[in-house]
């Protein structure tokens, strides 16, 4: 009671009383008008905001769900539904994607669920896990692009082969039937950055006839927006997929001026019929791993370790980090 009601249409707030029965809402009426004698519990709203739960389009719970079903940090902040698989996705372990977790090093809670996720050789069998173990939040996710890569291609760099190309189209559908809202690259980092444009409109081909959606963090978001934007509209034209662009913007005072030609683009793209969105967050700053400011060649193969052991190689790195060349922009720089 007492609470200003926003519904999440787009509508004005109102105050009202809302009532619950079960997990279900059983009515909403104005101020005072619904008895409160019946009601087992009543709350106090006054100055607070009733609402659906909200709704993390780009989360990054996977690991935090496993230690904690609860999802604490979450849901008291009102998000009850966490969409995730932004480039990566502990399942399927297939292919050349043999052990997703090589290189974590996990907290104890964690440790347990190692030689579980070795058996998730399909995308729903992760999902599963998580709803058999017990999780607060309603959880759904995309297929991790850099998974997908992983599981034809590994770390190489390069063109994927045929066959590599027919194992990653099989998996995709296979993702889309087990409930995979579609394929989410992030195109800055190793091994989607190896990725071309080709073999995303033919993974996207196949995420289209299932009605998927093709969600992207951008080659560039910075000196080279324009162009990466770009990329993502021709994909979304040559695989007749539905694009959604994570966290749009220009990074850097240099790049704050691409923000209206990328705007210009997509508002182009959507009047020509190419069903593209894209969201943003609202506040000037952004974080990132260590392994975005190290230039995509360096972690070929699985030898980043190995490339900053070695001298020679930890000078060239330094070189290309303060002096980024080719097509590859230094996060941070």
């Amino acid at each position: 009671v007492n609470g200003r009601l926003v519904d999440g249409s787009g509508s004005p707030w109102c105050y009202g009383d809302l009532a619950i029965l079960g997990d279900r809402i059983a009515a909403i009426a104005a101020p005072g008008s619904l008895a409160r004698s019946s009601a087992a519990a009543v709350i106090d709203a006054a100055g607070m905001v009733v609402c659906p739960g909200f709704i993390d389009i780009q989360s990054h719970s996977i690991l935090p769900l496993m230690m904690d079903g609860r999802c604490l940090s979450k849901i008291t902040q009102g998000v009850t539904t966490e969409i995730m698989g932004e480039a990566w996705t502990p399942a399927p372990v297939r292919g050349r994607n043999t052990d997703p977790m090589a290189h974590a090093i996990f907290p104890f809670p964690l440790e347990e669920w190692r030689p579980r996720i070795k058996t998730w050789t399909r995308f729903r069998h992760w999902l599963e896990a998580m709803i058999a173990a017990g999780v607060s939040p309603n959880i759904g996710s995309f297929l991790g692009g850099g998974t997908l890569r992983s599981v034809g291609k590994g770390m190489a760099m390069g063109k994927a082969t045929a066959d590599e190309l027919d194992l990653m189209r099989a998996v995709m559908a296979e993702a889309m039937e087990d409930g995979a809202f579609g394929v989410s690259y992030a195109l800055i980092y190793p091994p989607d950055a190896y990725v071309d444009t080709d073999e995303l409109v033919e993974i996207c081909k196949v995420v289209s006839a299932y009605g998927g959606v093709y969600i992207t963090h951008l080659r560039s978001e910075a000196e080279q927006l324009v162009e990466a934007m770009e990329e993502a509209i021709d994909i979304g034209r040559r695989a007749n997929v539905a694009v959604e662009v994570y966290h749009l913007k220009a990074a850097g005072k240099p790049s704050w001026h691409l923000m209206e030609p990328a705007i210009a683009a997509i508002d182009a793209a959507r009047a020509a019929g190419i069903d593209i969105t894209a969201d943003m967050y609202p506040y000037a700053a952004s974080g990132t791993g260590l392994a975005a400011v190290i230039p995509p060649w360096a972690q070929a193969d699985d030898k980043l370790f190995d490339n900053l052991r070695d001298s020679t190689m930890r000078a060239r790195i330094r070189q290309e980090l303060e002096r980024p060349a080719g097509d590859w922009e230094a996060m941070g720089s």
